[in-house]
C-alpha cells in the first residue's frame, strides 16, 4: 500500500503554486499518493484590514513576500504577478471540488494557477470558472447544483480536517501526522519520505 501525502494548498497562494510541480514528481520518486486538499487562508483576518497601521504593515509584508515569490518563481521561468485585489477563493475551491469528483482536480488547478498569477483567470467570475471546467472537459451542467448543495459541505470537511492536522497555512505537506509549511521544505519532505 502506498503512502499518502497531503498538500494543503490554497489555489491564491503563489507558494502553493511554488509546491505543486515538485509535489508531483515526489510521487514518481517515492511512489506516494499526493493528495491536494483545498485550504482557505484568512488573508483579512490575519492582517486585520481594519487598523490602518496594521494593514500597512500587512501589505509592506505582502509587497515582500511577491518579490520573494518572484525570486523563486525566476529561477523556474514561471510568471506570478500579485493580485489586484484579495479575491475569495470559494468559486475556484468549489470548482476543483467539483472538477476531483469527475476526475478532474488537478487538471483544474494545472489550469487555473498560472492563468490566475499572470491576471488571466478572474477567480470570482463564473463565466469563467464555468469556461475553465469545460475547457479542462467537465460537465458543467451540474456545476450550479453542486455549489448549492454538497460544495460548501465538501469544502468544510476539508478545513474540518485542516482543522484537525493543525494547518494553519499553504502550502503544508502532511508525512505520517508530520507537518512542513512552505514550498522550500520539499527537502525535508523528501527526507522523511526516504527515513
Amino acid at each position: 500500500m502506498s503512502r499518502t501525502v497531503d498538500l494543503w494548498i490554497d489555489l491564491r497562494s503563489p507558494y502553493s503554486f511554488l509546491a505543486k510541480d515538485p509535489a508531483y514528481a515526489l510521487e514518481k520518486e517515492f511512489g506516494v499518493t499526493l493528495r491536494l486538499r483545498p485550504f482557505t487562508l484568512d488573508i483579512q483576518g490575519t492582517y486585520n484590514v481594519r487598523d490602518p497601521k496594521v494593514a500597512e504593515r500587512g501589505l509592506r509584508r505582502i509587497k515582500y513576500l511577491y518579490a520573494d515569490v518572484r525570486r523563486f518563481a525566476n529561477q523556474r521561468g514561471m510568471i506570478i504577478l500579485g493580485p489586484k485585489k484579495i479575491f475569495d477563493p470559494t468559486l475556484i475551491h468549489l470548482a476543483w471540488m467539483y472538477a476531483d469528483a469527475a476526475g478532474k482536480g488537478r487538471a483544474l488547478i494545472d489550469a487555473a494557477y498560472p492563468r490566475f498569477f499572470k491576471r488571466e483567470l478572474d477567480y470570482e467570475d463564473r463565466a469563467a470558472v464555468e469556461a475553465l471546467l469545460a475547457e479542462i472537459g467537465v460537465d458543467v451542467a451540474g456545476f450550479d447544483a453542486f455549489v448549492k448543495g454538497p460544495g460548501p459541505v465538501a469544502i468544510g470537511v476539508h478545513q474540518a480536517e485542516a482543522d484537525k492536522q493543525g494547518i494553519f497555512a499553504v502550502p503544508t505537506f502532511v508525512v505520517d501526522g508530520e507537518l512542513f509549511w512552505g514550498q522550500d521544505r520539499i527537502d525535508f519532505v523528501r527526507a522523511k519520505l526516504a527515513g
